[in-house]
Protein backbone atom coordinates (compact mmCIF):
# COMPACT_ATOMS: atom_id res chain seq x y z
CA UNK A 1 0.00 0.00 0.00
CA UNK A 2 1.44 3.35 -0.97
CA UNK A 3 0.86 6.79 0.41
CA UNK A 4 -0.97 7.63 -2.80
CA UNK A 5 -3.39 4.72 -2.29
CA UNK A 6 -4.01 5.82 1.31
CA UNK A 7 -4.67 9.36 0.19
CA UNK A 8 -7.02 8.18 -2.55
CA UNK A 9 -8.99 6.04 -0.07
CA UNK A 10 -9.22 8.94 2.36
CA UNK A 11 -10.56 11.23 -0.38
CA UNK A 12 -13.13 8.63 -1.44
CA UNK A 13 -14.24 8.16 2.17
CA UNK A 14 -14.55 11.92 2.66
CA UNK A 15 -16.58 12.27 -0.54
CA UNK A 16 -18.94 9.46 0.53
CA UNK A 17 -19.34 11.01 3.98
CA UNK A 18 -20.05 14.47 2.52
CA UNK A 19 -22.65 13.04 0.13
CA UNK A 20 -24.37 11.13 2.93
CA UNK A 21 -24.40 14.23 5.13
CA UNK A 22 -25.92 16.33 2.34
CA UNK A 23 -28.62 13.70 1.81
CA UNK A 24 -29.42 13.64 5.53
CA UNK A 25 -29.52 17.46 5.72
CA UNK A 26 -31.96 17.63 2.81
CA UNK A 27 -34.18 14.89 4.22
CA UNK A 28 -34.32 16.57 7.64
CA UNK A 29 -34.84 19.98 6.04
CA UNK A 30 -37.76 18.64 4.02
CA UNK A 31 -39.30 17.06 7.10
CA UNK A 32 -39.00 20.36 9.01
CA UNK A 33 -40.41 22.20 6.02
CA UNK A 34 -43.33 19.79 5.88
CA UNK A 35 -44.03 20.37 9.57
CA UNK A 36 -43.88 24.14 8.99
CA UNK A 37 -46.37 23.93 6.12
CA UNK A 38 -48.61 21.51 8.05
CA UNK A 39 -48.81 23.98 10.92
CA UNK A 40 -49.74 26.75 8.50
CA UNK A 41 -52.47 24.51 7.04
CA UNK A 42 -53.81 23.64 10.49
CA UNK A 43 -53.22 19.90 10.21
CA UNK A 44 -53.44 17.63 13.25
CA UNK A 45 -50.27 16.05 14.67
CA UNK A 46 -50.91 12.76 12.86
CA UNK A 47 -51.72 14.54 9.59
CA UNK A 48 -48.63 16.73 10.00
CA UNK A 49 -46.35 13.69 10.39
CA UNK A 50 -47.83 12.09 7.27
CA UNK A 51 -47.54 15.36 5.36
CA UNK A 52 -43.90 15.83 6.41
CA UNK A 53 -43.13 12.33 5.07
CA UNK A 54 -44.88 13.22 1.81
CA UNK A 55 -42.68 16.31 1.46
CA UNK A 56 -39.56 14.19 1.98
CA UNK A 57 -40.80 11.81 -0.73
CA UNK A 58 -41.57 14.70 -3.10
CA UNK A 59 -37.87 15.58 -3.17
CA UNK A 60 -37.15 12.37 -5.09
CA UNK A 61 -39.21 13.45 -8.11
CA UNK A 62 -36.42 15.51 -9.70
CA UNK A 63 -33.05 16.88 -8.74
CA UNK A 64 -32.94 20.23 -7.00
CA UNK A 65 -35.51 21.89 -4.81
CA UNK A 66 -38.13 22.77 -7.42
CA UNK A 67 -40.24 19.67 -6.74
CA UNK A 68 -40.42 20.47 -3.02
CA UNK A 69 -41.20 24.16 -3.58
CA UNK A 70 -43.88 23.27 -6.11
CA UNK A 71 -45.52 20.75 -3.74
CA UNK A 72 -45.52 23.07 -0.75
CA UNK A 73 -46.77 26.07 -2.66
CA UNK A 74 -49.51 24.04 -4.34
CA UNK A 75 -50.64 22.45 -1.09
CA UNK A 76 -50.62 25.73 0.83
CA UNK A 77 -52.67 27.50 -1.84
CA UNK A 78 -55.04 24.53 -2.10
CA UNK A 79 -55.57 24.70 1.68
CA UNK A 80 -56.48 28.38 1.37
CA UNK A 81 -53.28 29.63 3.02
CA UNK A 82 -51.83 32.81 1.58
CA UNK A 83 -48.31 31.94 0.50
CA UNK A 84 -45.95 32.83 -2.29
CA UNK A 85 -42.83 31.26 -3.73
CA UNK A 86 -40.54 33.70 -1.93
CA UNK A 87 -41.98 32.75 1.45
CA UNK A 88 -41.58 29.04 0.72
CA UNK A 89 -37.99 29.49 -0.47
CA UNK A 90 -37.20 31.57 2.60
CA UNK A 91 -38.60 28.83 4.85
CA UNK A 92 -36.56 26.30 2.88
CA UNK A 93 -33.33 28.19 3.64
CA UNK A 94 -34.21 28.60 7.32
CA UNK A 95 -35.10 24.92 7.70
CA UNK A 96 -31.91 23.86 5.92
CA UNK A 97 -29.88 25.84 8.44
CA UNK A 98 -31.83 24.25 11.30
CA UNK A 99 -31.32 20.77 9.84
CA UNK A 100 -27.59 21.32 9.31
CA UNK A 101 -27.14 22.58 12.89
CA UNK A 102 -29.12 19.65 14.30
CA UNK A 103 -27.06 17.10 12.38
CA UNK A 104 -23.77 18.80 13.30
CA UNK A 105 -24.85 18.60 16.94
CA UNK A 106 -25.43 14.86 16.57
CA UNK A 107 -22.03 14.22 15.01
Amino acid sequence: MTTFDDRERAEEAKFAHDEEMQFRVHARRNRLLGMWAAERMGLSAVEAEAYAKAVVQADFEESGDEDVVRKLLGDLVLAGVEADEGEVRSALRVKETEARRALMGEA
